[in-house]
């Protein structure tokens, strides 16, 4: 009866995944579906799986539209993403590092007041931020969209937690060999905390790709445009071009897939390890 019971429940339990497995997927089918049909077969009462013909042709033609540089978009998310990504993990690593491990008199209070910029409401420092790019003539650079972009709490919190319960013995070695706080960073225990590193880039990365208020505000120009600023020119007052919308959507979402699943097995580690117990 035990083995009966344990059986089922292995059933079920596999039967609850593979149905959150499917309802998972329907968005991309929705934009695999949609990218490659007609605006007749999207916008048809008569719903169909796949439509009878499938329109290869979407995808040159998202490419070759005049209007909207969607290649270039595609580069300057790219660009703007590992730029943005690289600067914070460097700087929130460092700053994590010398939180958890450097003798400082108001280490805490320094902490407690980057945990409480995670308070201010974004609305709140936008305007301000936009002044200040403006003044500096960044408006429609990679300059502008990338710098007032790099400074991440949450990111520095994630760093300091996960240092808090890095081994120091580890770094206790590299003393007596005479290395001091930045080559023991560099050399110990850099290279010894790969899972958090890349956990924190594969979040940062995900949110400098679907950033669009702070691009759309700062990339006014078309050439500094990005591909969430691009995917909104698709929808206007004027006409709604749901095909284009739909393939260009799929092609942006490939290299969040792909960076996801380089990484994914480090995510959890890296989040796991960093842990919240001072």
């Amino acid at each position: 009866m035990d083995d009966a019971l344990v059986r089922a429940g292995r059933a079920l339990r596999v039967v609850l995944l593979i149905t959150l497995a499917l309802l998972f997927l329907i968005p991309f089918y929705l934009l695999v579906r949609n990218g490659l049909a007609s605006e007749r077969d999207i916008t048809s009462p008569n719903w169909t799986f796949f439509p009878s013909t499938l329109h290869w042709s979407n995808l040159p033609e998202l490419f070759a539209d005049p209007t909207v540089p969607m290649a270039r978009a595609l580069l300057n998310s790219t660009l703007i993403a590992v730029a943005t990504t690289l600067g914070t993990v460097l700087l929130a690593s460092l700053a994590g590092y010398g939180l958890a491990r450097i003798p400082y008199r108001w280490a805490d209070q320094v902490f407690y007041a980057i945990l409480g910029t995670m308070m201010v409401p974004a609305a709140v420092t936008f305007v301000p931020s936009f002044v200040l790019v403006s003044s500096l003539g960044w408006v429609s650079t990679l300059r502008g969209l990338i710098i007032p972009t790099l400074f991440s709490a949450f990111a520095c919190f994630i760093f300091r937690q996960y240092f808090l319960g890095f081994p120091r013995e580890l770094e206790d070695a590299a003393r007596v060999d005479g290395l001091g706080y930045w080559r023991t960073y560099w050399r110990v225990v850099v290279p010894n905390s790969r899972p958090v590193f890349a956990a924190v880039g594969t979040i940062v990365f995900i949110g400098a790709w679907n950033s669009f208020l702070w691009p759309l505000v700062i990339g006014q120009d078309r050439e500094a445009w990005t591909v969430q600023v691009a995917l909104a020119t698709f929808t206007t007052s004027q006409v709604i071009r749901l095909h284009e919308l739909f393939v260009a959507a799929a092609v942006s979402i490939v290299p969040l897939l792909v960076v996801f699943l380089f990484f994914q097995r480090w995510i959890v580690a890296g989040v796991e390890r960093s842990g919240i117990d001072d």
